[in-house]
Parts: C-alpha cells; structure tokens; sequence
C-alpha cells in the first residue's frame, strides 16, 4: 500500500482522498465514517490523510467544495441563449438530472449528507445559491411577459430548483427514468417559464369560441 502511493503528485493524491471520502460518506453518512475507513478506500494510512487533511471535518468540506463545484459547473454547459425558451428549460433540467444520475454519491453527499450537519450547511445553502442565480438568468433571458420583475424571476428560479432537487433525489435511487423526469419537470414548469403572455395566447380563443358559440 505504501509503496505505490508515494509517487503520486500531490493534486493527484488530494483527488483520490476525495474520491473515497465522497464514496464512504454517500454510503455511511457524516457521523458514522471514521478516517480509518476512508484511508482503507483510498488505500493510503490514516497518518497520510491526516497530513493531507487535518480533521474529518476538514476532509468533508473538502468533498461539498470540490462536488458543489462540480456540479455548478455541469450545470453552466447547460446555458445556450440561442435556444427556445422551453428547448432552453429542458435543457438545463437535463443536465441537472444528468449529472445526478452520473454522480448519485456526490449528490447523497450534498443534499443529504451535508444537510444533516448543521455546520456544514450554508455550504450547500451558498450552491443551492448560485443555482438559484443561474435558473432566474434563464428566465430572465427567455420570458414572454413584459411585466415580470426580478422578483418574480428569484421566486419561479427558487421554486423550480426545489422541485428539480426532489426528482433529483428519485434518479439518484434509480426511481425514475431519466428523460421521463426531464419530461415531467418541464410540464411543470412550463406555465411559469412562459409567463402572462403565455396564458393570455391560449385563453383568448377560448373566450372567443364560447362567444360565438352562444350567438349560434
């Protein structure tokens, strides 16, 4: 174990720690991981991850930083301002699912994990954060009513990420398929993301009908 190790770079070495915190901590939660356990994943002694990391809790604010980053990042790929307004919503919804589909213990670290410890919260307050920042931007960019406000944007931004981080939690347990969540979450977004001018669009011929079927 020792030997082969020791030749790695050090970035490299901090990756491959981070690699088994992040599998040990998805399968056995913050209080119930040891650094003995996590040294074994990574096949390292528990003396040279404490040289790397200091403590456990230092070790985990190492994973929520690297896998928050991480996913903010899969989610930028997502943003194309040439795309029509629902083709851009499905878009971003997908990549989210995507990445959580892919990376099913990262995200049981952040949104389960991290959420259980009170001190390590407001780390995935600040992702949840700037997820938040990057969904009203889209909406800001794509909607059809002149009359919405920043406001509105934060508010639909916020209830839609709520939403995508429970279908998120299903793909992460193999619940749900993955285009059909995608699917789902656009059907229920889709009235807001299209705003007023939407359901003005849809409504007016409905009066119009009924109107001329009472003259006749």
């Amino acid at each position: 174990m020792a030997g082969g190790t020791k030749r790695l770079p050090r970035a490299v070495r901090e990756q491959q720690m981070l690699d088994a915190a992040v599998k040990v901590f998805s399968a056995n939660g913050f209080r119930d991981t040891s650094m003995d356990a996590i040294a074994a994943e990574a096949q390292i002694s528990k003396p040279m991850l404490y040289l790397y990391y200091g403590s456990k809790d230092e070790l985990f604010a190492a994973c929520l930083n690297r896998e928050s980053t991480r996913f903010i990042e899969a989610m930028s790929v997502g943003f194309d301002p040439h795309l029509k307004q629902r083709d851009q919503a499905r878009t971003v919804i997908y990549a989210l699912l995507a990445y959580v589909d892919s990376n099913r213990e990262s995200w049981r670290v952040l949104y389960r994990v991290a959420m259980g410890q009170a001190s390590f919260a407001h780390l995935v307050s600040l992702s949840r954060s700037q997820l938040i920042e990057m969904v009203a931007e889209l909406l800001r960019r794509g909607t059809t009513d002149p009359t919405a406000t920043d406001t509105d944007f934060e508010l639909m931004a916020v209830a839609l990420v709520g939403a995508g981080e429970a279908v998120a939690d299903r793909v992460s347990e193999g619940d749900i398929d993955l285009d059909e969540a995608a699917d789902l979450m656009v059907a229920m977004g889709w009235h807001g993301l299209a705003g007023g001018k939407h359901h003005e669009e849809h409504a007016e011929p409905e009066s119009s009908e009924s109107e001329a079927r009472s003259v006749g």
